[in-house]
């Protein structure tokens, strides 16, 4: 694998991995701890549907994925304030929805042989300079808006009533925070792909969940356990030449499953 690091496809996919896990670790902190695992996983496939706009329109596949994975997390946070009881229905409605826009689109796109696996499964030693850039950029946004309003998100995250009798606006961060899973729903599609990419998101907090003491140490530690998820899977997809978001996600489930089996033997 050090032979490998010359080549410019292998460094571009170990920083891709490298920020996913940074933007994974805390927004999948923050997913956890709001219980917005199933909102999260209806708009991971609902970007499909911007996928297939990306594609049909010429347009930069990150940028349709993103700009319709950020509106369906907007129509989302408006369903979960008027209708919260149907969020459900509603949530499975986009989900299906946006996917079957993306796979009409691609149809009707002239010429287009399109590899689904690569979005489905994940594409990540095909990771561009393009979308580095976009990763980067995502990364920064994320650490700014921890750092500006930390004390707010964690006061919405544990008990949203007491927020918002403080004055913090609960609606307002619930629906941002939703806009940031979405934006690393997009990024991680890259890496582990639209099928596998909740699970990148959620198995690394979780085991954070169980050795941490307050959402920051939680956030931090989350982003380190998917970082070696990520550049371990890595390492086994270009030995054994197989799917690289398979490898990951087999590589958190394998951690995550002897955690559990330690965890039981020493409570």
């Amino acid at each position: 694998m050090i032979e490998a690091l010359h080549y410019t496809f292998i460094q571009n996919a170990l920083l891709a991995a490298i920020m996913v896990s940074i933007v994974a670790g805390i927004i999948g902190s923050l997913i956890l701890v709001n219980k917005m695992t199933f909102l999260a996983g209806g708009i991971a496939h609902s970007s499909y549907g911007g996928i297939g706009l990306a594609i049909y329109f010429g347009l930069p596949i990150f940028f349709g994925a993103s700009m319709f994975a950020v509106f369906s997390a907007i129509i989302i946070a408006l369903i979960s304030f008027k209708q919260r009881h149907r969020l459900d229905i509603f949530i499975g409605l986009i989900w299906a929805v946006g996917m079957a826009i993306g796979i009409v689109f691609v149809d009707l796109t002239p010429g287009y042989n399109v590899d689904l696996m690569s979005y489905l499964f994940g594409s990540i030693l095909a990771v561009s300079q393009e979308d580095l850039i976009f990763m980067a950029i995502l990364v920064v946004v994320v650490l700014i808006f921890i750092h500006r309003f930390y004390k707010e998100i964690l006061a919405v995250s544990y008990d949203s009533e007491y927020a918002t009798l403080r004055g913090i606006n609960a609606k307002f961060f619930f629906t941002l925070i939703l806009i940031l899973s979405a934006l690393t729903v997009v990024v991680a599609i890259k890496v582990v792909g639209l099928i596998l990419v909740i699970a990148l998101m959620t198995m690394p907090t979780y085991i954070a969940e169980q050795i941490s003491n307050s959402l920051y140490g939680m956030m931090i530690k989350s982003a380190i356990i998917a970082s070696v998820f990520t550049v371990t899977g890595l390492i086994i997809s270009y030995q054994f030449d197989i799917t690289s978001g398979a490898a990951i996600i087999l590589v958190g489930a394998t951690v995550l499953s002897i955690f559990t089996i330690i965890k039981k033997i020493l409570a």
